[in-house]
C-alpha cells in the first residue's frame, strides 16, 4: 500500500490499494469525499451537481498498523493490511463508521439503438399516463465501466435512515433491503444517515440497492466510473443535513400560497368547474389557496401537449384573472411526454430532442430544456397558471403498471430499472427528474424573476430541493395501512435532506374495483390492478372513507404541502356533508387551525432556506438520546414545537358504513427531556411518559413542547390575507423560549438580496418577560406597525410594535 502527500498537510491525499486508487479530499472539518477506482485518472464530474472543492487541510501520518488521515473535527484509519477505513471522530476517539471495503467489478456498459431502423413503438394508455415502448431496440457495448460495492460493518445498535422515499413503510433499513430506482411511489436520493452521529451521500446516477442481510451490509450501484462518496459527520441530525445541502444546494423559497390548503382531484374538465369549485370555497368562508387542474387540458388524443382544449378552455388567461381576484392560485399538470403528431412533439422532434421512444423530451440537453420551457410559456405560463404539476417526471416507469398481482422487489427493480437504462443510460438512471426540475425553475427565473417557481412532482435526486421541488408521494390506496406507512415515508424522505414532501390527501385510489368498469378503451387492459387497491367501493358515500379521509386530513395538515387529491371520488368539503355534519366540521376546523398556524409555518419555511432546516421531523432530530422516540415512525415533529400524533385506526365506523363502537382516546408518547402542553386544553404532562389523549373525529392529539412561542393568526381565508386582528403570540411555559419571526413578501426573489425580516422573539421564564426584536421591513402582512397581543396563562395583553426593540412584562 502506498499513500501519499506532498505536504504532511494537504486538502487532497491519494494513494493506491493493490490495483486500486483512492483520493482523499477536505471539504470542511466534518466532510471529506472518497473517490475509489481503477482507472487511470480520476473523473472530475458530479452526477448530482456537486461544486465543492477542497477547502481544508488533511493532516498525514502513520503508525505500524494505519496511515492516520485527519481534519480538526474527523479521523480516518486506513488499515495497511487490508485497506479498510474507520471514521473516527477526531476528538473523543469515538467510532462512527467501520467500512467493510469497496469493490468495483469491470462490467460492459451498454448503449440502445435502433440502429439504421425506425423505432418500433408500441403505445399503451396505462392508469399511470400514456407510454411508449420500443421494441426493436439493440444493444451494444460502448466501453467498459464498473458496478460498485461500499460495504458497512454496522455497529449492533446503529439504526440507517433516509434513503429518499419507498412504498413499503420501512422507518429503519438495517436489517432490510431497499431498492433505489424512479417509479412511481418511489424516490430514490442516494444519500442516508446513522444515528451514530454521520451520513454518506454518494455521487452517482445509477440504479442503486441497500443490503443489510446475511449476504452483508452494503451500497450496491449498478454502474460507475469510479466510486464517489462523502462522509459528512454531524452531532445533530440537523447538522448531516446541513452538510447534505452545502454540497448538493440549498432548498429554495416557495411561494407563501403554497402552505395553504391546496384543493386537487382527478380530474376538473373545465375552466368553468374550476372556477366553481373556486367560488364555493369563498361563499362557504372555507380557507383555500390553490386549485389544481390534472392531467386533461389538452385535445383527446394530444396527450402531454402543452395547448389547451378551447372548447372546454375557452380562455385560460380570464379563468386564472378571475381566480387571481378570489385570491385563488392555480397549478396546471405538464408532463415530460408528448403524443406523436402534437405540435409540441413535432417541434421536438424537428430538433432532434426526443428520447428513441418517439414520445420524450431529452432533458439533459440545455436547449431541449430552454424549447420546453417555450411550450409551457406560450399557452399556460402567458395564461396565468401559477405552478407547475411535473406529473410523470420519471418518464420510463410503466412496465409493471399492470396486473392483478404486484410482483417481487427485485423483479420491478429489474423491469423499470432495464426501461431507465435503455434510455436514459445506466449511468443516468435516476437523474432525469433533476434535469428536468432544473429547466422549468431556471427557464422561469429567466422569464420572470418575481415569481417564485413552485413544482409538485413525484420524482427526484439528490439536488432537486435547489430547483423549487414539492415531491408528493404518488398513486397511493386509500386503506388505514397505507396511511401508516406514509407517515413513515415522509420522515425518510425528510431524513435524506429533502425539506418538501406532501401525498394525496385521502389516497389516490379510493375504490378496488375492475379497470373495465370505468370504460377503458380497446388499447387499455381490463383486468383488475395490483395497485388500484382502496378499500371504499362507495367513495365518500362510505362513512368509513369519510372517516379515513378527516385522519389523511388531519396529518396533511402537518406537512409543508396540505394538499387534497385523488380519483375514483370527489374530495371537496362540501362532499362530506353540510355545516353539522361531524365529517364536514372536522375538515372545516383542520383548514382554519393549518391557517391559523400560518405565520409559525412560514418561519418554518424560511428557516429551512436560511438555516437548512426541515419542517417534518423524525424524533431523531430533537431527541436522540432518548430511544424509544428515536425509534418512533408514527409521531413526529412539525417545526421546532408540534408533536404530531396521527390517528391511523378507525373509530367510528369500518367500511361499508359498518359502525364501530370504541373509545375515541389515542395513546401517544411524549418525548422525554422537556415537558409538553396538550394543544387543545392546555394541560402541562411531563416528558418520557405515555398518555391518552381525546381523540373524537375532530381532532388528532397535538402536543405543545414547554419553551415555545407560537404566533398565530385569526380568521384567514387565504396564506397572504392582510386581517385587522391582531396577530397573537402564545406563550408555552416552564422553559426559556426562543422563535424567529420570518418575513418576506412571499413571492418574489428579494429575500436572496436581504430583503427579509428576522424577528426574535425571547421569553425569558423565570422572570415572565418577553423580548421582541428589530425589523427593518415593512410587508403587506408584517408585525411591523401592527397591534399584537401576547396569551400568557389564560391572561392576555396587547400591544402595538413599531419594528423597534422591545420588552414587554407578564
Amino acid at each position: 500500500m502506498i499513500v501519499k502527500a506532498n505536504q504532511c498537510e494537504k486538502e487532497v491525499i491519494e494513494g493506491v490499494i493493490g490495483e486500486d486508487k483512492f483520493l482523499l479530499q477536505g471539504i470542511s472539518e466534518k466532510i471529506i469525499r472518497c473517490v475509489f477506482t481503477r482507472k487511470e485518472t480520476y473523473i472530475d464530474k458530479s452526477y448530482i451537481g456537486i461544486k465543492e472543492h477542497s477547502h481544508v487541510a488533511l493532516n498525514l501520518c502513520e503508525n505500524e498498523i494505519s496511515y492516520i488521515i485527519s481534519t480538526k473535527e474527523l479521523l480516518i484509519e486506513l488499515n495497511k493490511k487490508n485497506g479498510n477505513f474507520t471514521w473516527k471522530c477526531k476528538n473523543s476517539g469515538e467510532v462512527l463508521l467501520r467500512e467493510g471495503g469497496k469493490e468495483l467489478i469491470k462490467t460492459p456498459f451498454l448503449v440502445y439503438t435502433t440502429g439504421e431502423e425506425e423505432p418500433v413503438i408500441k403505445t399503451v394508455q396505462t392508469v399511470d399516463g400514456e407510454r411508449n415502448f420500443v421494441e426493436n431496440l439493440k444493444e451494444t457495448i460502448d466501453h467498459m465501466a464498473y458496478k460498485g460495492k461500499l460495504k458497512f460493518l454496522w455497529q449492533s445498535d446503529e439504526s440507517i435512515h433516509g434513503l429518499g422515499q419507498g412504498e413499503e413503510g420501512i422507518y429503519n433499513y438495517r436489517g432490510n433491503v431497499q431498492y433505489l430506482y424512479q417509479h412511481n411511489m418511489r424516490i430514490p436520493i442516494p444519500f442516508f444517515i446513522s444515528n451514530k452521529g454521520y451520513g454518506i451521500l454518494v455521487d452517482c446516477g445509477c440504479l442503486m440497492t441497500f443490503n443489510d442481510d446475511a449476504r452483508g451490509s452494503y451500497l450496491y450501484m449498478d454502474m460507475v466510473d469510479q466510486l464517489d462518496y462523502y462522509f459528512i459527520a454531524g452531532e445533530s441530525v440537523d447538522e448531516r443535513i446541513a452538510g447534505y445541502r452545502r454540497l448538493t444546494g440549498k432548498a429554495v423559497m416557495l411561494p407563501k400560497w403554497a402552505y395553504g390548503y391546496v384543493q386537487s382531484k382527478e380530474a376538473y374538465h373545465t375552466q368553468e368547474e374550476l372556477l366553481e369549485v373556486a367560488k364555493e370555497y369563498r361563499k362557504r368562508k372555507i380557507p383555500l389557496d390553490c386549485i389544481v387542474q390534472d392531467w386533461n387540458t389538452w385535445e383527446s388524443g394530444a396527450w402531454g401537449n402543452k395547448k389547451v382544449d378551447k372548447k372546454r378552455y375557452p380562455n385560460i388567461k380570464e379563468m386564472n384573472q378571475m381566480l387571481h381576484e378570489m385570491n385563488v392560485h392555480s397549478m396546471v399538470s405538464i408532463w415530460p411526454v408528448m403524443t406523436a403528431g402534437t405540435d409540441n412533439h413535432e417541434e421536438m422532434k424537428e430538433k432532434g430532442f426526443l428520447f428513441n421512444d418517439n414520445t420524450t423530451y431529452n432533458a439533459f440537453i440545455e436547449e431541449a430544456r430552454s424549447l420546453y420551457w417555450k411550450q409551457v410559456r406560450e399557452e399556460l405560463f402567458s395564461g396565468g397558471f401559477d405552478a407547475w404539476w411535473c406529473d410523470s417526471a420519471e418518464p420510463f416507469s410503466g412496465p409493471d403498471w399492470n396486473g392483478e398481482h404486484r410482483r417481487e422487489p427485485w423483479e420491478r427493480f429489474s423491469i423499470v430499472g432495464e426501461e431507465h437504462k435503455k434510455f436514459l443510460g445506466a449511468d443516468c438512471a435516476n437523474i432525469y427528474p433533476v434535469a428536468h426540475a432544473k429547466g422549468i425553475y431556471e427557464n422561469q427565473r429567466k422569464e420572470d424573476g418575481n415569481k417564485r417557481v413552485l413544482n409538485l412532482t413525484r420524482a427526484g435526486y439528490a439536488s432537486s430541493q435547489k430547483y423549487a421541488t414539492m415531491f408528493w408521494s404518488g398513486d397511493t390506496s386509500a386503506t388505514w395501512n397505507t396511511l401508516c406507512k406514509q407517515i413513515t415515508e415522509g420522515l425518510n424522505m425528510c431524513m435524506s435532506g429533502m425539506p418538501y414532501w406532501t401525498l394525496d390527501i385521502g389516497g389516490f385510489f379510493t375504490v378496488n374495483e375492475n379497470w373495465k368498469n370505468r370504460g377503458c378503451s380497446s388499447n387499455e387492459d381490463p383486468t383488475p390492478k395490483w395497485f388500484w387497491r382502496g378499500d371504499y367501493e362507495e367513495g365518500v358515500n362510505d362513512l368509513g372513507y369519510r372517516e379515513l379521509y378527516v385522519r389523511w386530513l388531519q396529518y396533511g395538515a402537518f406537512l409543508p404541502m396540505f394538499r387534497s387529491h385523488g380519483t375514483d371520488t370527489p374530495r371537496e368539503i362540501w362532499n362530506f356533508g353540510e355545516p353539522g355534519d361531524m365529517f364536514y366540521d372536522a375538515i372545516a376546523k383542520t383548514i382554519a387551525l393549518r391557517y391559523r398556524l400560518m405565520p409559525y409555518i412560514y418561519s418554518m419555511a424560511g428557516k429551512v432556506w436560511y438555516s437548512d432546516y426541515t419542517m417534518l421531523r423524525s424524533l431523531m432530530f430533537d431527541f436522540p438520546g432518548d430511544s424509544l422516540s428515536a425509534e418512533m415512525s408514527h409521531e413526529f415533529m412539525f417545526g421546532e414545537s408540534f408533536l404530531i400524533c396521527p390517528v391511523t385506526q378507525p373509530m367510528y365506523y369500518e367500511k361499508e358504513n359498518k359502525k364501530l363502537e370504541t373509545q375515541k382516546i389515542w395513546k401517544c408518547y411524549l418525548p422525554q427531556g422537556t415537558d409538553w402542553y396538550d394543544f387543545y386544553t392546555g394541560k402541562k404532562y411531563k416528558g418520557g411518559i405515555e398518555v391518552v389523549a381525546a381523540a373524537e373525529i375532530e381532532q388528532i392529539p397535538i402536543f405543545v413542547k414547554a419553551g415555545s412561542v407560537i404566533p398565530m393568526e385569526h380568521n384567514l381565508q387565504y396564506a397572504q390575507e392582510v386581517v385587522t386582528s391582531p396577530l397573537e403570540l402564545h406563550i408555552y411555559p416552564g422553559e426559556d423560549a426562543y422563535f424567529t419571526l420570518y418575513e418576506d413578501d412571499g413571492e418574489g426573489y428579494a429575500y436572496e438580496e436581504g430583503k427579509y425580516n428576522l424577528i426574535e422573539i425571547t421569553w425569558e421564564d423565570a422572570k415572565n418577560e418577553l423580548t421582541i426584536g428589530a425589523a427593518e421591513y415593512d410587508f403587506a402582512q408584517s408585525m411591523r406597525n401592527r397591534i399584537c397581543r401576547v396569551i400568557f396563562n389564560n391572561q392576555t395583553k396587547e400591544f402595538k410594535y413599531e419594528g423597534k426593540v422591545m420588552k414587554i412584562g407578564l
